[in-house]
């Protein structure tokens, strides 16, 4: 059992319940068929419909749209209970957590009640596609075109390492609706996958970590689309939409970086006082429970940045800046401290059958989405 971190300000006693059923369910329903969805190189559509039947889809979202009336506190205590269970294949925080509040925040009424009802039931996978080929963390050089042709757009380009890029149904596409116009000629396009033409998938990318959750490229051949889809109904405003959201996107990518610094300090807790070695455990030994009571340090400290974070969030008071230093330190200590438990592991600690290399692998990704730590440092430096 580790030293208890302090108690989050922030969760309700409405957020431990949802985290306590969340966690049953996760480990329970779950966790068993998580070895067949790594195999597979994804979760499966049943997954997702069980995620809508259980409330875990879209519970930030207001009832009147078919959400659960939460906010964003219940996302996290989601996300916390998917880390508690190891199910690092289930893309819902960037479902619920991104492409549904882009809807919510920035698309007009029509929008909201036309995707949001099909979001929180998991008829609508949602995915946004950004990162192209050649661009990486500058979406001002994105090259993907919405052209205007009547009443519709016709959508060229194409997109990479999408998150849920292969079940995804709804994708909120970065484009140019204007060339000419740098960050000014930037928009949101809303592609229901199922009802167009010229959109493919390209193949399940093949990753170092996350092997159960589906990231793919994605092609836009002459997709066309009605000019309701616009999001917000109005050209030119995708990169002052996505800069309101990215803080969001970045926290999450924090408590999801805290779920699995716990369960890497339980697995290793666990094994470290059960493996002998030269008839003792190896707990017994001073530079492990050295190295342990260095790891929960590190721990507590960010678990109470992240939590302190939550509550800015919760009054809307997190903004670009705190959010890019909480995404980068919280991603880099996740690697530090997970890279210290596997070593505690010896050579077990290399074979994936043992969740600490699960978790080793799937964390190096965390320092790279949501925008490279280096591009969280630029940025926050900008404040300075």
């Amino acid at each position: 059992m580790a030293i208890q971190n302090f108690a989050p300000a922030w969760m309700t006693e409405e957020h431990q319940m949802l985290y306590d059923s969340a966690s049953r369910f996760f480990k329970e329903q779950w966790a068993p068929k998580d070895e067949a969805w790594r195999q597979a190189g994804m979760m499966d559509r049943q997954a997702w419909e069980e995620a809508g039947d259980n409330g875990f889809l879209c519970a930030s979202m207001p009832e009147a749209y078919g959400g659960a009336g939460g906010d964003f506190g219940h996302e996290a205590a989601l996300i916390l209970a998917q880390g508690a269970a190891g199910i690092a294949g289930f893309g819902g925080s960037l479902h619920s957590g991104i492409v549904a509040p882009y809807i919510l925040h920035h698309g007009t009424e029509e929008q909201k009640k036309r995707w949001l009802p099909r979001l929180a039931t998991g008829e609508l996978i949602g995915a946004i596609a950004m990162t192209e080929p050649g661009t990486g963390s500058d979406l001002q050089g994105v090259r993907t075109t919405a052209i205007k042709e009547g009443d519709s757009y016709r959508i060229n380009g194409s997109k990479t390492f999408i998150t849920n890029g292969q079940l995804a149904n709804l994708v909120i596409v970065v484009c140019k609706t204007n060339k000419d116009q740098g960050a000014q000629g930037m928009s949101l396009m809303v592609v229901e996958t199922d009802v167009v033409q010229g959109f493919r998938r390209g193949r399940n990318l093949d990753k170092l970590g996350m092997d159960a959750q589906d990231t793919s490229e994605l092609f836009f051949d002459d997709v066309v689309v009605p000019a309701s889809n616009l999001l917000g109904g109005q050209e030119g405003m995708g990169f002052i939409q996505l800069m309101q959201e990215l803080p969001q996107e970045r926290l999450i990518v924090a408590v999801a970086g805290i779920a699995a610094m716990e369960l890497a300090m339980k697995e290793t807790l666990a094994y470290t006082k059960e493996r002998q070695a030269f008839g003792k455990p190896i707990f017994a030994f001073q530079n492990t429970r050295f190295k342990l009571a260095e790891c929960q340090a590190l721990l507590m400290a960010s678990r109470a940045l992240v939590d302190a974070a939550m509550v800015a969030h919760l009054k809307g008071e997190l903004g670009v800046d705190r959010a890019a230093l909480i995404k980068y330190w919280i991603s880099d200590n996740q690697c530090k401290l997970i890279d210290e438990c596997l070593q505690l592991f010896g050579g077990y600690g290399y074979m994936k059958e043992y969740p600490i290399a699960r978790l080793y692998a799937d964390a190096r990704v965390q320092r790279i989405y949501g925008g490279t730590n280096e591009i969280m440092k630029e940025l926050a430096s900008r404040f300075l």
